[in-house]
């Protein structure tokens, strides 16, 4: 009994009771129409999902980078999440495209019976779980950069209403030296 899969990488061949043997593509051209296009997405996939996942980190409430305004940030974590989206998009459609080429092939009556009938690798289900979860991480953070709250700021990134008395005029300052914590200046 022998099980035939094709990734996007490289074919492999699973004989029971004595080994998986597998060989890669050797040009990218000989490959059938559906597995390039799919090999482009699923690399645009990683891109999209590298950038997107940088975004949304400088977006996020945690990192402080010279006060950056909340509202650069929300903008951030929206442009993060709709790039994570995008990969998901970018995963899901090739991956579903070689499961629906794969079940062509095998019901397809012209093959004859002596070729081999591809199955499902277990790339395909992988695949499958990974754009899931890219969705719901997009859509994760789109809905929180849009439900977030507008006039709330972080006291971490409040700017001082007042200047202190060290970039007062000379005549004004009373020689003391100001500390600046997060939220509060503290004189001593």
């Amino acid at each position: 009994m022998e099980t035939w899969t094709m990734g996007l990488w490289e074919v492999c061949v699973d004989q029971e009771e004595v080994a998986t043997v597998c060989k890669a593509f050797e040009s990218f051209l000989s490959l059938p129409r559906e597995l390039q296009a799919s090999r482009i997405l699923m690399v645009a996939s990683h891109g999209l999902g590298l950038v997107g996942l940088l975004l949304s980190g400088f977006g996020a409430e945690c990192f402080q980078f010279h006060r950056i305004r909340r509202v650069l940030k929300r903008r951030l974590c929206l442009l993060g999440g709709t790039l994570e989206a995008s990969a998901a998009a970018t995963t899901l459609l090739p991956v579903s495209w070689v499961a629906y080429a794969t079940i062509q092939d095998f019901w397809d009556d012209s093959i004859p019976e002596i070729v081999p009938r591809w199955e499902f690798g277990d790339a395909l289900y992988l695949g499958w779980a990974a754009g899931v979860f890219l969705a719901l991480g997009g859509l994760l953070l789109i809905f929180s950069a849009c439900l977030g709250k507008e006039d709330v700021t972080s006291p971490h990134m409040a700017v001082p209403t007042t200047a202190p008395p060290s970039c007062a005029p000379a005549e004004v300052s009373d020689s003391s030296f100001y500390l600046m914590p997060r939220s509060r200046t503290l004189l001593i």
